[in-house]
C-alpha cells in the first residue's frame, strides 16, 4: 500500500515542479514558434515564390540532406560506441571527395567516360569509398586507439587534431587550389515526377543515399557483424567476456563510417561540382548538426536529422526570413541550419529521435 501510494505521488510531485528557469523556456519556446509562424505567413501570402519554385527548394533541401546523412552515419556510430565526436570525420568525406575528383578526371579523357557512364560512376564511388575507408581506419588505429581507456576530453582534442593535420596533408599534397569535377552528359537534364522538376544529379544522390542508408541500416540489425556493434555500443566490457572481438568491432565502426563518408564525397561532387582541402569542413560541422539534431548515437535519427537539416537550410531562408524583409536573406541558410539545430534542443533536448533510444536502453 505505501509502495503504490508512492509511485501515484511521484508524477504529481514530478508535474508540480514548476521553476522560473522552465516558466522562461517555455516562453522562449512560444515566442520562437510565434515569429517562425508569422514570418512564414508573411512570406507564403506575398506570392514572393511560386509553387515550383518551392518544390525546387524542396528537393534540393532532400538531395542536399541526404548527403549530410551519409556523413553523419559516421559521427552518430563512433559515438554510440566509443562515447566522443570524431571530428576528423569531415575530413574523412574530404579524401574521399578529393579522391573521387582525381578518378574522375583521369576517367574522362578516356573512351569509357561517355560510352558507359554509369560503370565510370561506379569506379569513382568505389574509389572514394575505399580511400576515406583507409583513411578513417589509419586514423582509428594511430590516434585514437592508444586513448582508448584515456578520459573522454583527450580523444576529442586529439580528433580536432587529426582534422587538422589530415586538411594540411591534403594541401601538401594536391595545393590549396579549388579543383573542378568534370561533367558528365547523361546525368544533365531533368526528370518530372508527380509535379517535381528534380535534376538528374539530385535524383541520382537521393536515390544512392536512401540506398546506403537502408544497406547500413540491414546491416546493422541482420548479421553478425552489425549486432557486434551494437552490443559493444551497449557494454564493451559484457561484449568482450561474450567473445566480441572489441578492437576489431571499433574498427569495423570507423571503416563503415567512412564508406558512407566516402560515398557523400563522391555525390557532393556531382551537386556541388568544385573540392579543396578545406571542403570538409562545413559539410563536417552540417553532419554533426545533423546527428545531434537525430539524437546523436541514433543511426536512423542521423539519417532524419541530416534530410531535415537538408530541408531547414533550403526553405528555411525564404520561408521565414523573406517575410520579413530581411536583406540577402538566401545567403544566410547556415545561420538557418545552426538555428534549427538550436530550436530542436530547446523543444526536445535529446533531438529528434534520442529520447526513444533512451527509452529501449533503459
Amino acid at each position: 500500500m505505501t509502495e503504490a501510494a508512492t509511485v501515484e505521488a511521484r508524477p504529481a510531485r514530478r508535474a508540480s515542479r514548476i521553476t522560473p528557469v522552465s516558466v522562461f523556456l517555455w516562453a522562449l519556446r512560444i515566442a520562437i514558434l510565434a515569429i517562425i509562424l508569422y514570418g512564414s505567413y508573411l512570406s507564403i501570402s506575398s506570392g514572393r515564390l511560386s509553387a515550383a519554385q518551392w518544390r525546387d527548394l524542396f528537393v534540393f533541401g532532400i538531395s542536399t540532406g541526404s548527403m549530410y546523412a551519409l556523413i553523419a552515419l559516421g559521427y552518430t556510430m563512433v559515438y554510440g560506441v566509443l562515447r566522443f565526436i570524431n571530428f576528423a570525420h569531415g575530413e574523412v568525406f574530404m579524401v574521399g571527395g578529393m579522391m573521387a575528383f582525381y578518378v574522375a578526371n583521369a576517367l574522362a579523357v578516356t573512351p569509357l567516360w561517355i560510352s558507359s557512364p554509369a560503370l565510370s560512376l561506379l569506379i569513382v564511388m568505389v574509389a572514394a569509398m575505399f580511400t576515406s575507408t583507409a583513411v578513417a581506419v589509419i586514423v582509428e588505429r594511430i590516434a585514437y586507439r592508444p586513448l582508448r581507456g584515456a578520459p573522454r576530453l583527450i580523444p576529442l582534442i586529439t580528433s580536432i587534431g587529426a582534422s587538422f593535420t589530415i586538411q594540411y596533408l591534403v594541401r601538401g599534397l594536391v595545393g590549396p587550389a579549388t579543383t573542378s569535377f568534370p561533367r558528365m552528359e547523361p546525368l544533365r537534364g531533368t526528370f518530372e515526377f508527380g509535379g517535381f522538376v528534380i535534376l538528374k544529379t539530385q535524383l541520382l544522390v537521393i536515390v544512392a543515399a536512401l540506398v546506403m542508408m537502408g544497406g547500413l541500416y540491414l546491416f546493422v540489425e541482420k548479421t553478425r557483424t552489425g549486432k557486434s556493434m551494437r552490443a559493444v555500443a551497449e557494454d564493451p566490457e559484457t561484449a568482450a567476456l561474450m567473445g566480441i572481438n572489441v578492437d576489431r568491432t571499433i574498427v569495423n565502426v570507423f571503416a563503415i563510417g567512412g564508406a558512407m563518408a566516402g560515398v557523400a564525397g563522391g555525390l557532393w561532387g556531382l551537386v556541388f561540382p568544385s573540392i579543396n582541402f578545406f571542403s570538409g569542413f562545413l559539410p563536417g560541422i552540417k553532419a554533426f548538426t545533423s546527428a545531434v539534431l537525430g539524437g546523436i548515437g541514433n543511426i536512423v535519427g542521423a539519417m532524419l536529422g541530416g534530410v531535415s537539416l537538408g530541408i531547414f537550410e533550403s526553405v528555411g531562408p525564404s520561408l521565414v526570413l523573406a517575410g520579413y524583409e530581411i536583406p540577402a536573406f538566401s545567403q544566410l541558410k547556415d545561420v538557418v541550419a545552426y538555428a534549427a539545430l538550436v530550436l530542436v534542443l530547446i523543444f526536445r533536448p535529446t533531438g529528434i529521435l534520442g529520447e526513444r533510444l533512451a527509452e529501449e536502453r533503459t
